[in-house]
């Protein structure tokens, strides 16, 4: 089986207020997110999903939020 990767970043612009902190451990969460604002990255997992692409990691940054995603690679008869 042959896997193909694409990497998804949704600038923090994107979101009205996004707000995460990392522990000492270097734990991250999500805090005081609004309902609303989450809907932007629901979509985007939802339309990645139904490409047929699976997250692989999804991880916050300061300047926005990034996903990995993989799925089979469709190889041709000629390879």
């Amino acid at each position: 089986m042959t896997w193909e990767y694409d990497i998804s970043k949704i600038p923090s612009q994107a979101f009205e207020r996004l707000a995460f902190f990392c522990s000492e451990k270097g734990e991250c969460a999500l805090e005081d997110v609004p309902v609303d604002q989450t809907r932007r990255l629901t979509d985007m997992l939802n339309e990645k999903g139904a490409e047929g692409w699976e997250l692989v990691q999804l991880f916050f940054q300061e300047s926005g939020v990034v996903a990995i995603w993989k799925r089979e690679k469709i190889l041709s008869n000629e390879q």
